[in-house]
């Protein structure tokens, strides 16, 4: 049976290539990597080895498998630095994992994603929640996608998490909102609050908490989230964080105008 969702041209296909290989450092063989996106291998391997030979792709000795060299990340680094913004956010996340004691990111609006690009650990010991770094934010279930999502209109939150999608049961927690009216219910309850907050929602046994950066006209550039297990970060832990996440929030809206990415956005907004 044919997947409506699967890539049809030749960017749609590399790119999802692309974003497979990101998720698998480990590598993925030809066969499994052209079924997992409905592609013929004989497709695929042409689109493995266009991107073998322009360096963003590498084949395993070992195994044969297939995964990205280091020259995709570091075009996004590149773009990053030169944009400015992770050396604005890191002293002010920075200082909020040192507060919370908790993985503190910071995750940028982009059209209709929002992706996480800087980070602070603030754990010193035991359990520390550290996932991947890149990723878009599954908005239905993450205090990230929360935080920016009760910003907008019903209509707007709608739309966008209806292009996402809620996703299968296995990529979100057990109390996930999993329904329209489920969600905007949530919204409510942290528009109410000032910024999101979540228990298993995203993953069993984790909580998170997200204010949004609200730049000058109402425009959300991005979010501040912080993150940990629910032993530590437990709803009365988060509750009296709120303050100083909201300020932080408040401190990077301001304090990210002088970056050329975010100036530019502000300036089309106008």
């Amino acid at each position: 049976m044919t997947n409506p969702n699967a890539p049809t041209g030749t960017v749609d296909r590399t790119l999802r290539i692309l974003e497979t290989l990101a998720a698998q450092p480990e590598g993925v063989p030809l066969a499994a990597l052209a079924d997992e996106l409905n592609l013929p291998r004989s497709a695929c391997h042409r689109l493995l080895a266009d991107l073998v030979r322009c360096g963003y792709v590498r084949q395993l000795r070992e195994m044969g498998d297939y995964a990205l060299t280091t020259r995709l990340p570091a075009l996004g680094l590149s773009f990053l630095g030169a944009a400015g913004i992770v050396d604005i956010a890191q002293p002010i996340i920075g200082r909020l994992a040192e507060v919370s004691g908790e993985l503190v990111r910071l995750a940028l609006v982009d059209g209709d994603r929002l992706t996480f690009v800087a980070k602070a650990q603030g754990a010193r010991a035991g359990l520390r929640y550290d996932p991947d770094m890149g990723i878009d934010v599954r908005l239905s279930c993450s205090a990230g996608g929360h935080a920016w999502l009760m910003t907008l209109s019903e209509e707007r939150a709608t739309e966008i998490v209806a292009r996402q999608g809620f996703g299968s049961p296995r990529e979100y927690g057990p109390k996930a909102p999993t329904t329209f009216k489920a969600l905007m219910k949530v919204l409510e309850e942290d528009r109410r609050r000032g910024f999101s907050m979540i228990v298993e929602m995203y993953a069993p046994g984790m909580s998170a908490m997200a204010a949004p950066m609200i730049r000058r006209g109402g425009e959300v550039a991005g979010v501040i989230t912080i993150a940990g297990p629910l032993q530590r970060l437990t709803v009365a832990r988060m509750q009296e964080l709120g303050s100083s996440l909201v300020q932080a929030a408040g401190e990077l809206a301001i304090a990210a105008t002088t970056s050329p990415l975010l100036r530019r956005r502000e300036a089309r907004a106008v």
